[in-house]
């Protein structure tokens, strides 16, 4: 088990490289280095604040980062880049708070990115929405608002949204810490399916249970940094750091 493990599944989709973030003085990221390969489900885990979801904000440059390299399929990610639209259409993200337009039907929400950024007609933006509501198990609330969906329902829709823009890479920011318990089974099933069709997944989340039945590797940070990462059965049973395992005795006991 290493800081950088890179048992290759594809060919390398992100690379990010002696990373450093900071809000002024506060230094919230140090010295990041992580690659993921296509087809690699990665799940980040550590306590609150350790940096899980900035490191994967910066992935699709929703949070800029001041040191270091991110490369998304062979492009860097920098403050002058004019192509983030690309990236952003290759990295799709699913937010803690679902994110969607309250005011827009699901079908709507779910066509809107593919018309408005890939210019898609709209009777195939809407195709293609109904075949991602279908994967995630709710086709028949295509026609409703989000207000009219419990929780774990608009979770799903989020990420049916993501898939419709296709892309090569699924980021997830704690997509169950919102929900109420009965609700977060739910979507978990949702994201264990996705995982079965081969899609990239980086999810930062708690549920070890997940990560230990999709992931093919797990990545703790504490404190701004990545300490340590390995595959699940290695990383639950042996993990190397004393902050790991003081870690996984809190949250699996």
């Amino acid at each position: 088990m290493t800081h950088e493990d890179t048992n290759a599944v594809g060919s390398e989709i992100i690379a990010i490289r002696d990373m450093h973030k900071w809000y002024g003085n506060f230094h919230a990221l140090k010295d990041i280095n992580l690659t993921v390969h296509l087809g690699e489900k990665i799940v980040v885990c550590g306590p609150s604040g350790s940096g899980k979801s900035t490191m994967i904000r910066c992935i699709n440059r929703l949070e800029g980062h001041q040191k270091g390299t991110i490369h998304v399929d062979g492009i860097e990610l920098h403050e002058d880049m004019r192509n983030i639209d690309i990236v952003r259409q290759e990295v799709g993200m699913v937010f803690q708070h679902f994110n969607l337009f309250p005011h827009m039907t699901v079908l709507e929400n779910l066509t809107a990115g593919p018309m408005w950024v890939k210019k898609l007609p709209r009777a195939e933006a809407e195709d293609t929405a109904r075949r991602y509501l279908e994967r995630v198990k709710i086709s028949e609330q295509a026609e409703k608002y989000p207000s009219q969906l419990s929780g774990g329902q608009q979770q799903r829709v989020a990420i049916a949204r993501s898939l419709c823009m296709e892309p090569k890479v699924l980021l997830f920011d704690e997509p169950t810490s919102a929900l109420d318990p009965e609700m977060v089974s739910e979507v978990l099933e949702t994201m264990e399916d996705l995982a079965g069709t081969g899609v990239t997944m980086v999810c930062v989340t708690h549920e070890m249970g997940f990560a230990k039945a999709v992931a093919d590797r797990v990545v703790f940070m504490d404190e701004g940094r990545i300490i340590e990462s390995g595959e699940p059965v290695e990383f639950f049973k042996n993990p190397e750091s004393e902050r790991t395992k003081k870690f996984l005795d809190q949250i699996l006991s």
